[in-house]
């Protein structure tokens, strides 16, 4: 679509207004527990390509399904695995989402005419009761621009799709800050094929069982999942991804400096006390990398052209959640430098 984007503040009025937009094959954003979600009516062609086009995403890539209660996901799937149901009842609602072998009524666009179907339940308020409100499947990708960084405030997805969607439900900044963990539960082991808001230690504490982890899909291979296969999250200007202590970080802004460019830092609140450069966004705390994951989508868009030439971001540990800020963070490095021993 073209014209008025419609603001919808959160009460129950704005809630059936919400559901009465999707049943009615439009597109609407509103808020899960990990970012905002651009919603269509994932039963239908009609209304999912509207997703396509307001984002301008691939066709190739996937969309995930997000139901309200457990029990709607059986619609939706020929079988429920064993490893998926314990799953299931483990962490949903919450920041996971489950490949199950699809029965056919989801549309084929939000599949990309695979076999499999991902579905999840979100934890925010808004966003179930919308889903219940539409008595439909929802079929939603983050909503942004396709690319850009996801959106964590209702003002992001304002300032990448105004015009381009029916509405916006307003319902604050969302929590876990990066996308659900997607596992594909159609084999006999478990297989994380993009890191999120649960970790993999969760998964092998539920399962009881080593779980494995996907490596990114060739370029001429179909995407299982989100976030495989395409460049995702990238700010407005180029991402230099710094590995190296404190002194190596401090020379390369001023080798950047000399160059005549204007630098950026993506860093952690430890390390900023240590450097200065044209302009810091601080993302959390090293101590508490959940911090880091809340703040890393609204931190990378806080970086504008007229500011920057480039952004110089620290490296993270790769354990808990900080396997998904990684896995966020290299998406969108033009080049990672990298001064470890």
């Amino acid at each position: 679509m073209s014209g008025h984007t419609t603001f919808l503040m959160w009460n129950d009025q704005s809630i059936e207004e919400a559901a009465q937009l999707l049943r009615a094959q439009e597109v609407v954003a509103f808020p899960t527990e990990t970012v905002y979600g651009l919603g269509a009516d994932a039963s239908q062609e009609d209304a999912v390509a509207k997703i396509f086009q307001a984002k301008g995403r691939p066709a190739d890539n996937p969309l995930i399904v997000h139901v309200a209660e457990i029990d709607q996901i059986a619609r939706y799937t020929s079988t429920i695995p064993i490893i998926a149901d314990k799953l299931i009842r483990a962490f949903m609602p919450g920041p996971l989402t489950v490949i199950l072998p699809s029965n056919g009524t989801i549309a084929t666009n939000v599949t990309a005419g695979l076999s499999t179907v991902g579905i999840r339940i979100p934890d925010h308020p808004a966003a179930r009761a919308i889903i219940k409100a539409a008595n439909l499947p929802i079929a939603a990708p983050s909503a942004n621009l396709s690319g850009k960084p996801s959106p964590t405030s209702a003002i992001h997805v304002f300032q990448d799709l105004n015009g381009k969607i029916a509405a916006i439900f307003d319902g604050g900044t969302t929590g876990v800050g990066v996308e659900s963990t997607v596992v594909d539960c159609t084999g006999d082991v478990a297989r994380i094929l993009r890191p999120g808001g649960i970790t993999r230690l969760q998964i092998e504490s539920v399962l009881d069982q080593v779980v494995e982890e996907a490596t990114s899909d060739q370029d001429d291979a179909k995407p299982q999942a989100p976030g495989m296969k395409y460049t995702h999250y990238q700010p407005e200007v180029p991402l230099i991804l710094i590995a190296g202590d404190q002194h190596f970080f401090k020379q390369k802004i001023i080798d950047y400096q000399r160059e005549g460019k204007k630098v950026g830092l993506l860093v952690s609140e430890e390390l900023a006390s240590l450097l200065r450069a044209d302009q810091v966004q601080m993302c959390g705390s090293v101590a508490d990398l959940s911090t880091v994951a809340a703040q890393l989508y609204q931190s990378l868009r806080g970086f504008k052209e007229s500011d920057v030439d480039v952004i110089l971001a620290e490296c993270f540990p790769e354990e808990g959640i900080g396997q998904a800020i990684m896995n966020r963070l290299k998406k969108a490095a033009t080049s990672i430098i990298d001064n470890r021993p």
